[in-house]
């Protein structure tokens, strides 16, 4: 619990899966992609990675222009690098970001989180391709993004850091057994005294239930009773009125 941090400082995915980090067990098929997967971060990627901002969630048709407006208001920025398709050239909707001071990027990082461009809001945090260790992507299982609440969701990270664990003091249950002999003892009596009530219960209502019967049918000879009388009685009125 002293090294616990919410944001992770080693990429696991095992724990990246875990609300609070504690995870033994993966829990969905992305995290054994990730545990197998050996990832190598893009050589191909140029700039200091300590000066670089990763911006996700970016509308579509948001450009490298719209980009350099809103993040040159930080400070000066060295390079835009706005993720595309190979293919189609369209965007994927991130972006990489490279400052030429730290004072910038702290900035950047603290006030242009959630910011809306171009109808979207915004995510900023870090680059972690090349600063976290053991880190894997998305697209492999790991990473921290992620909106399924099915068990799929990533933690760590900015947007979901981990939750502090609670550690809850070992106590004996005396249910099962354990603790005093007394104890024990106890609890066998109450459960004898609970059947000799349940015996008693079940043969007072054998006894009630005859006399319930009785009572039945005796108040069903009644109500034949009462409709002769009325029969009888209607029969009596047709004929003093012939």
């Amino acid at each position: 619990m002293n090294d616990w941090a919410p944001i992770a400082k080693e990429y696991d995915p095992l724990k990246a899966g875990s609300i609070d980090g504690t995870d033994e067990e993966p829990h969905d098929r992305a995290i054994w992609r990730a545990m197998l997967a050996r990832y190598v971060p893009n050589k191909g990627v140029t700039g200091d990675p300590h000066l670089t901002l990763f911006v996700a969630r970016l509308n579509l048709q948001t450009t490298e222009e719209k980009l350099k407006e809103v993040f040159s208001r930080y400070g000066d920025i060295r390079k835009i690098r706005l993720v595309r398709d190979l293919v189609t050239g369209f965007s994927k909707g991130y972006a990489f970001i490279e400052y030429k001071e730290e004072r910038a990027l702290l900035k950047a990082h603290r006030d242009a989180n959630r910011l809306v461009i171009d109808q979207h809001e915004i995510f900023v945090d870090f680059e972690l391709e090349r600063t976290l260790k053991g880190w894997i992507p998305r697209r492999l299982g790991g990473g921290f993004g992620g909106k399924k609440e099915s068990g799929q969701l990533r933690f760590g990270g900015r947007d979901r850091p981990f939750r502090k664990p609670i550690n809850l003091p070992n106590m004996k249950n005396d249910f099962y057994g354990e603790g005093s002999a007394e104890k024990r003892n106890w609890s066998r009596e109450g459960t004898r005294d609970w059947r000799t009530r349940d015996r008693e219960h079940e043969r007072s209502r054998d006894k009630r239930w005859p006399e319930r019967e009785r009572s039945w049918a005796w108040g069903e000879s009644e109500r034949e009773r009462d409709s002769k009388e009325e029969r009888s009685r209607g029969r009596e009125r047709k004929d003093r009125d012939r």
